[in-house]
Formats: C-alpha cells, sequence, structure tokens
C-alpha cells in the first residue's frame, strides 16, 4: 500500500511535526465548539448559563470519550497492517470501524437521552442551572453519533498518515458553529439552546465531510457505504487494543466528574471558572493528544516492521516535543491571563477561580507528558492494558480518594486544584518505568531472534 507519509523511513522530528499538528489544531476546534458556546453566552451576561454548560463537561466527556479512546485499536490494527504489508485486512477494518462508530452512536444517543437529568442530579448540580443544564446535554447528544463518526473516519485516515483532511472538516464545521452561535444566541436570544443547536449541527458537517473524503480515497481504505458490515475477527483485535483505553478515559472521566460534583458545591461562580479555566487546560491538553497521535501511529508501523531502535527514536522525540510544546502554550496563557479570561468573563468571581486554576495546575500540566506518551507508545507495541491499568490507579483512584477525603475535611476550592499535580507526577512514574521494563524486554527477546 502506498501511503501518504513514509513512516519506516527518513528523519522523524519533521514527520511527527508534520502529523501531529493538524491533530494538535483539529482537537483545539473541536473544543473551540464548547469555548464559543460558553463565551457566547458570557458575554450576553448569563452566567447561569455558562454554568449549565460547564456542569456538562465532565459528564459529556464521560459519555463520548470512552468511545474516542476505541480508535487507539485503529490506529494500532491498520498501522500494524501497514508495517507488515497485509493489504487484504485494511478494508475489511475500515469498514468494521465504521459501522461499529455508527451503532455505537445510536445507542449513546439513547442512553445519555434517558440519563440526562438523573446524572446531573447526581453531580449535585445547582438547582438554579439544573433545568438548563439537561436542555443543553439532551440537545448536544444529538449531535453523538456524529461525533464517533468524525473520530472513527479520522482515526482511518491518520493511519496512513492524512492529518489535514480531518482538520480541514473541522474548520468548516467550526465556522458553521461560530456563525449559528451568534445567529441562534445574540440575534435569536436562544441562550443555551441555541448553542446546544449549533454545536449538535456542526457535529454533522464535520463527520459528513470526513465521510466523504473516505467514500472518494484511493487506495485500501476507501470506503464503500454498500459493503459496511463488521467482520468479527477484526473487531475483537479492535477492542483488544481499544477497550483498554476507552475503560481507561471512561475511568478518568467518571474521576472528573467527582471533581466536578466538588466544585459544584461551590456554588455557580465555580462552576462557571471551572469551565473556563478548563478551556485553556483542555487546549494544552490537545498538543499532547496530537503527539500521543503521532506516537502510536508511528511506533505501530515500525513495530509491526520490526525495527524497535526507530520505536524507541519515536518515543524521545515525541516525549520532548509534548514538554517543549505543552509548556509555550500554557506559560502564555497565564502570562496573558487576564486577556484571556476576559474573553469569556467579566464576573470577578468568576475569573478569580479561573485564575486560582491556573496557578495550580496549567502551570505544571507538562506532567502529563510523562504518562500520556510513554502509554501511547506502549500502545503501539500492542500493550493497551498496562498504561490503563496503571492511569486507572494512579490518576483515577488516587483523585476519587482525594476527593473524598481531604476536600471534605479541608473546605477550600484550592485543594480541588491540587490533586491534578499530585496524580500526574504518581502515574508518570509508574508508566515510564513500564515503558522501560517492556521495551527492554521487547529489545532482549528481537536480539535473540
Amino acid at each position: 500500500m502506498e501511503t501518504k507519509m513514509d513512516m519506516l523511513n527518513g528523519p522523524l522530528l519533521k514527520k511527527i511535526l508534520i502529523f501531529a499538528f493538524p491533530i494538535i489544531i483539529g482537537s483545539v476546534l473541536q473544543q473551540l465548539f464548547s469555548a464559543v458556546d460558553i463565551a457566547v453566552v458570557g458575554l450576553v451576561g448569563d452566567s447561569n448559563g455558562q454554568a449549565a454548560i460547564g456542569a456538562n463537561t465532565s459528564l459529556i466527556a464521560l459519555f463520548v470519550n470512552f468511545f474516542v479512546g476505541l480508535t487507539v485499536g485503529i490506529n494500532v490494527v491498520i498501522g500494524n497492517y501497514i508495517g507488515r504489508g497485509h493489504k487484504e485486512r485494511i478494508s475489511m477494518t475500515v469498514h468494521t470501524a465504521i459501522c461499529f462508530a455508527v451503532f455505537s452512536g445510536i445507542g449513546l444517543l439513547l442512553l445519555v437521552e434517558m440519563v440526562a437529568r438523573p446524572m446531573l442530579v447526581l453531580m449535585a448540580t445547582p438547582d438554579e442551572v439544573l433545568d438548563l443544564a439537561v436542555t443543553y446535554l439532551r440537545i448536544y447528544a444529538l449531535g453523538m453519533p456524529f461525533i464517533l463518526l468524525y473520530n472513527f473516519g479520522a482515526a482511518v485516515l491518520r493511519t496512513v498518515g492524512d492529518t489535514k483532511r480531518p482538520l480541514y472538516a473541522l474548520l468548516a464545521a467550526g465556522f458553521i458553529n461560530m456563525v449559528l452561535d451568534i445567529l441562534l444566541t445574540v440575534c435569536l436570544h436562544l441562550g443555551v439552546v441555541g448553542v446546544a443547536v449549533a454545536t449538535a449541527f456542526s457535529n454533522v458537517i464535520s463527520s459528513s465531510l470526513v465521510i466523504w473524503f473516505l467514500t472518494h480515497e484511493d487506495g485500501d481504505i476507501r470506503l464503500n457505504l454498500s459493503n459496511l458490515h463488521i467482520d468479527g475477527d477484526d473487531l475483537v483485535k479492535l477492542l483488544k487494543i481499544g477497550l483498554p483505553s476507552g475503560f481507561q478515559t471512561m475511568v478518568f472521566s467518571i474521576a472528573n466528574l467527582c471533581i466536578q460534583t466538588a466544585i459544584n458545591s461551590y456554588g455557580p461562580a465555580a462552576v462557571a471558572g471551572n469551565a473556563v479555566a478548563l478551556i485553556f487546560e483542555v487546549l494544552a491538553y490537545y498538543v499532547v493528544t496530537g503527539i500521543n497521535q503521532a506516537a502510536v501511529t508511528f511506533t505501530s508501523v515500525n513495530y509491526g516492521a520490526g525495527n524497535l531502535k526507530r520505536c524507541f527514536r519515536v518515543f524521545l522525540i515525541s516525549m520532548a516535543v509534548a514538554v517543549v510544546l505543552t509548556n509555550i502554550v500554557n506559560y502564555t496563557f497565564i502570562f496573558g491571563e487576564k486577556f484571556f479570561v476576559g474573553l469569556f468573563t467579566s464576573d470577578p468571581a468568576v475569573a478569580e477561580c479561573v485564575y486560582q486554576r491556573f496557578r495550580v495546575v496549567l502551570s505544571v500540566q507538562f506532567l502529563i507528558c510523562s504518562y500520556e506518551i510513554s502509554g501511547s507508545v506502549l500502545r503501539g507495541f500492542g500493550h493497551s492494558m498496562l498504561p490503563a491499568v496503571i492511569t486507572i490507579f494512579g490518576t483515577c483512584v488516587l483523585r476519587i480518594i482525594w476527593v473524598n477525603t481531604v476536600c471534605v475535611k479541608i473546605r477550600d476550592i484550592s485543594y480541588v486544584f491540587v490533586v491534578y499535580p499530585v496524580s500526574w507526577i504518581v502515574t508518570g512514574i509508574a508508566v515510564v518505568t513500564a515503558f522501560v521494563i517492556t521495551f527492554r524486554r521487547l529489545y532482549n527477546s528481537e536480539k535473540k531472534k
């Protein structure tokens, strides 16, 4: 198969950057769907509307990120097929992945519609924003099948190094989302309903474009809609790699739900401030996820070709790039905090909560690179369960314990935020250690052949 990028030969730094930057920009655009929602609602003076949207951030992540985590299986399985030259299996895997995305998206939509209110009540969402939060989530859920379809389709394109066209799809969708936000919220005064409708419709646009790209693709990843089916063997392979990653992100989201619940107890200003701060943290985090996608894809292709030394270079370069870029982004936000926060709120109480979270969390967010990059390379080796288990215990379980012990005894929101750097340090040490041990074992096994 002729790929759009030769991942087996040539300098790695340039190719990793070329691969990762469209993903980073695309992920930022996805986050801007929510950011524009919060900004538009805030700028028309609706702090409760901001809180309603913010109260859903962790809950939406819980529902969606499990399935997005499954896309790691697509990267690894197809990447290995490319590295080994198994052309006949690639098309079957593509059709299995897209078909699975369709059925999963419909099921997710129905689930969210049923549990929207009970979940938000369980999270102790403030009474004054509860109805708005439920309305936003139920409308947002209409776009969930298309969110999954976009992410699964984009994952297929990325296996051959095509990270630009998924970006083009998001550029179009992001522009439409922004225009509809202004039209429905500012002009038609629909408030939270307007921004929810705009976001759901923008997801339809991005997924439709990605499917169009795949149906007009040349080569083995071409999608034929009349040939959609699920191959049992390929689905098992995808799930074997993807499920641990999906469960990791789901449990991670559950831990963040516990944190969100603790923050909700501090009132609407804290909820709104936390929502604004999360926008900047997630934007910085997407730098890491873009490098992650490059690391897992380059590793899977080169591991399939039996080139472990190149895999190790992928690890070193990806780690260095992720740390440097994350710090650049984070400290840009910190040094310009008054300007950036002013784009989203004019409420002093909301702004103060944002500044507080910046100081505690954003300033050391580069620590996540330790376990994120190491875990991605391990997944590229086909070891998806190991980083998932470590991350679940090192990050998620620790956060749940912290919220239910320290935060109960000390009623200071800064102690809620401190759990992030603590968990990052613990998890980073554990996953890097796991990577070193696994790589040595694979390398020694390869030398004996």
